[in-house]
Parts: C-alpha cells; sequence; structure tokens
C-alpha cells in the first residue's frame, strides 16, 4: 500500500510540475481543464499497470510434496503483534470521516440557499437572490448574487457573462470530482494542490468568455479588481475573485499559436511513457522446464555422492543452529526430501539427522546369550569343602552343595568356555514352594470356627461385625493372640497394633 501511494504521488508531482513549467501560462485552457483532470485519473491508475516479463528456470521433478503445515512446523516465526498499522489506519479513516462530514456540510448549505431563497430563472441559468452580501459564485445551474445589487442593477453585466460561462461549461462538475477524491486522498497535499490549479483555470475559461464577448480588457480588468475582496466563497462554488488577479491579466494578453498548442501536446508522449515505465509494476516469473532426468533401475534408489552431499551440508546447517532458534527454507525442504528419497537404506543410515527426513532407526541390539541350561543329574558334583576353608568360605561351600543336592536353580558353575550354567532342577528333588498366606477376610472367618474372641479398637466384638469390617475395610490391621490355643483372640484397629504379654 505504503509503495502504491508513493508511485501515485510521484506521477502527479511530475504531472503538476510539467503543468507549472509548461501548459499554466498558455491560452489553451480547454486542454488544460482535460489535461489536469486526465492527470489524476492517470496518476491512479499506473501503478495499476502492470508487466510479466518469464525466464526460464530448470528444475528436477520433485516427486515428494512438501505440505504447507509440514514446512511452517520447521520454522521458528515470531507472530508478534504490531499495532502500528492499525493506528495508521485509524487515522486515514478518521481523516476519511471529518472531510466526508464536511463535504456533506458545503453541500446541504448550498442546497439550503437555493431552497430558502427567491430564483429567477434565466435561458442558461438560475439566479439565487440571497439577503447577505456575498461575492457573486456559481454551483451547477445556480448564480448566487445579492438581491439588492441586483435589483438596482449595480452588478456589472461582465460578471454575469463570466458566471454564465461557468455554468455553461459545467465547471461545478470538476469541482464535485476533485472534491470526492480529497476525500480518499484527503493525506496527499498534492490534491489540494491539483484543486487549486483546477479552479484557477475555471477562471481563465471564464475570463476568455467574457473578452470574446467584446468586453474591453482594460474595464474588464478594473471589474475584477473591484470585486476582489476578501470574501469567502462557499467551498463547492466558482467566484469572480477566487484566486490571484495578477496571473489572471497575465494570462489574458497571452496567445498561443496552434503549432505552440502541438508541440507542447507532444511532449507529453514521452513523459507518459517514462512515468509508465518507472512507476508501473513489473513482475518476473519463473516459468519452470521440466528435465526429466533418465534414471536406471541401479541409481534410481541410490543418491549421488554430489547430492549426498548436499544433504548432509544442508542438515548440518540447520542442526548447527540454536535449538529455539532454528529456521530452514521451504526450497531447501523440498529438495533435501527429493535426495533423502533417492538415498539407499545405507546412505539413509550415514546421513545427517534432518527433522522432515529422519534416517532410518538403528536395528535393535541382539539379545543376550542366555545361560547354558543343563539338569541337575547331568551337573559335574561340586568340589568338597576345603580342610583349610574360612568359616564364612564353609558356609558358601555348603549352599553349592545343598542347591547340587536338592536341585536347586540355585547352582550355577562355568563350563569349560567359561560360560555361566545355570541348573534346572530335577523333578524328583524339586521342592514345593510354600503356599500363598491367606487373605485378612480368610484368615478372621477361620479364626471365627474357632470360638475366638474379637476386639475392634479395644472394645469386644461379634466375630459377624469382625467379617464385615473386614469386607468393607480390608486396610484394617489385624493381630493374633494364642492363635492355637482353646480361647485365641484376634485385634482388629485402623493404627498400628501393639500388644502387651
Amino acid at each position: 500500500m505504503v509503495e502504491y501511494i508513493i508511485k501515485s504521488s510521484a506521477c502527479l508531482a511530475i504531472f503538476l510540475l510539467f503543468y507549472k513549467l509548461v501548459l499554466e501560462k498558455e491560452n489553451m485552457h480547454v486542454f488544460k481543464r482535460v489535461y489536469l483532470l486526465a492527470s489524476l485519473i492517470i496518476s491512479i491508475g499506473i501503478p495499476f499497470i502492470s508487466f510479466t516479463q518469464f525466464i526460464e528456470v530448470p528444475m528436477t521433478i520433485n516427486e515428494t510434496a512438501v505440505s504447507d503445515s509440514t514446512s511452517m512446523s520447521l520454522m521458528n516465526i515470531d507472530e508478534s503483534i504490531i499495532y502500528l498499522p492499525y493506528v495508521l489506519w485509524s487515522g486515514y479513516l478518521l481523516g476519511v470521516l471529518f472531510f466526508g462530514l464536511k463535504f456533506s456540510y458545503n453541500l446541504c448549505s448550498i442546497l439550503l440557499k437555493i431552497s430558502r431563497n427567491p430564483k429567477l430563472k434565466n435561458q442558461k441559468s438560475i439566479n439565487v437572490l440571497l439577503e447577505e452580501l456575498i461575492v457573486p459564485h456559481t454551483f451547477l445551474k445556480y448564480i448566487f448574487l445579492n438581491k439588492t445589487l441586483f435589483e438596482t442593477q449595480k452588478i456589472p453585466k461582465e460578471v454575469l457573462i463570466h458566471e454564465e460561462a461557468h455554468v455553461c461549461q459545467k465547471h461545478s462538475l470538476d469541482i464535485l470530482f476533485i472534491e470526492i477524491f480529497q476525500i480518499v486522498l484527503w493525506f496527499n497535499p498534492l490534491i489540494y494542490i491539483l484543486k487549486k490549479n483546477i479552479k484557477l483555470n475555471h477562471e481563465f475559461l471564464a475570463d476568455r468568455e467574457v473578452i470574446k464577448k467584446g468586453v474591453s480588457l482594460s474595464t474588464y480588468q478594473q471589474i475584477l479588481l473591484a470585486f476582489s475582496s476578501n470574501a469567502l466563497e462557499p467551498q463547492l462554488a466558482t467566484a469572480i475573485n477566487y484566486s490571484s488577479i495578477k496571473k489572471r491579466f497575465t494570462v489574458m494578453k497571452t496567445t498561443s499559436s496552434r503549432t505552440a498548442i502541438w508541440l507542447r501536446s507532444l511532449f507529453l508522449l514521452p513523459l507518459l511513457a517514462l512515468l509508465i515505465f518507472s512507476f508501473s509494476t513489473k513482475k518476473i516469473v519463473a516459468k519452470e522446464t521440466k528435465l526429466i532426468n533418465k534414471i536406471t533401475k541401479e541409481t534410481q534408489h541410490k543418491a549421488s555422492e554430489a547430492e549426498f552431499a548436499e544433504y548432509n551440508k544442508l542438515a548440518k546447517h540447520y542442526n548447527m543452529q540454536p535449538l529455539n532458534e532454528r529456521v530452514v527454507k521451504l526450497q531447501d525442504v523440498e529438495r533435501m526430501e527429493y535426495i533423502y528419497k533417492k538415498m539407499s537404506q545405507e546412505q539413509k543410515a550415514l546421513a545427517e539427522p534432518f527433522p522432515n527426513c529422519p534416517p532410518p532407526p538403528p536395528p535393535p541390539p541382539a539379545p543376550p546369550k542366555a545361560p547354558e541350561m543343563r539338569m541337575a543329574h547331568d551337573l559335574p558334583p561340586p568340589p568338597p569343602i576345603p580342610a583349610n576353608a574360612t568359616a564364612e568360605e564353609r558356609i558358601k561351600y555348603q549352599k553349592t552343595i545343598d542347591a547340587y543336592n536338592n536341585g536347586s536353580p540355585g547352582y550355577t558353575y562355568k563350563n569349560k568356555k567359561g560360560e555361566d550354567v545355570t541348573v534346572i532342577p530335577d523333578e524328583d528333588k524339586m521342592i514345593p514352594p510354600p503356599p500363598p498366606p491367606k487373605s485378612p477376610l480368610d484368615f478372621v472367618i477361620e479364626m471365627a470356627k474357632k470360638n475366638t474372641t474379637f476386639y475392634f479398637e479395644k472394645e469386644k466384638i461379634s466375630s459377624d461385625e469382625a467379617i464385615k469390617l473386614l469386607k468393607e475395610n480390608q486396610s484394617i490391621n489385624i493381630s493374633s493372640k494364642n492363635s492355637s490355643s482353646i480361647n485365641p483372640k484376634v485385634y482388629l484397629s485402623k493404627e498400628p497394633i501393639t500388644i502387651d504379654n
């Protein structure tokens, strides 16, 4: 947006400079009127002109598509909020609102004057007679005049001719046109300069119509001086005393030949071409030409050395960056995935790690060799206890001998290769494992059958109450006393139990 405003303003500034230096003082007012209006439209349109240049870029077919979501996940993007655009747009919209309201106010005030004051219709215009002392001015087909001066015929006919020229040539349409653009481009000072020049050229056109009616130049100039006052005219109207009287006097005396008009017009062609070339938009489009590589079956699943080195270089550059600041270009990701697809399994295993192209995981390590298992009766007997063995050594030797005699799996020895051999016990010598402990509930049920006295928190309870408590809360602590006697006692408590003998 900023680039567009700069280009458009530069075009308009050059057009206005050309007008000031070459056209303003020439007596070619109709051409200047068209030039000023067209310069605004052309300045707005030139930045939209686009020239596209196609260039051919060789490209190798990329067989792997990289999704945008994957690529974006590899980039560390700082999405901090920038408030400056919101501030600028808010200021711009406030300006549009202000100038829009100002335009509406000026238009409504003129329409109210038309509706509330007497009007006299002529052949070419309508005179609106006002009570206040005003400078004659025009809007569309209405000419606003002081009622007293008009009825006493104190307004010179030259002034009426001047205002009628504004009506006939529809100068108010030009003013409305530039006012609308001023609402949108209120921030551009060149709009106000253009508006001033358009209004001044309207005065040149009206002055020329008065001179054409046969009015003496000196007489008309005296009338202009008489009507030059500090009175303000409405913004949307065209008044006789609008601009510099001295400049208007100079232009009145100027005559321009057709040859001069044509020569100055021809200057616009190279100027327009230069502006289009300088401020239009130029697009360079890379037209990719697919180079289909003839890859044989042998090389189809193996990247070349150059490609393998290129992949490792890009991956290494990415891995060397700080962990929380890693950034990779999209084209690099596409290139790496293409090379990775061509790699053989060996190359993938040797390649640098990269998040989007992870090398295959290494094969799982071989499981540790299980120790040799032999039956106890197939094993050589353990050595006897040495005569000079210490007490601790005698205990260890005895444990080994007992394990061998009982067929216990705790007996392990080393074979000739130095490998551990674990005993698998003989079935006939296997010692059965101890039975699993009873649950607290089963224990209480069993004790209830033995005429047991139960206590809960040191208070005597029945067996049924004890069983109910354990069913509701199996974490209750249990302690029994004389469980094998005739009158056993069982203590239940939520707290650790301490029983005094």
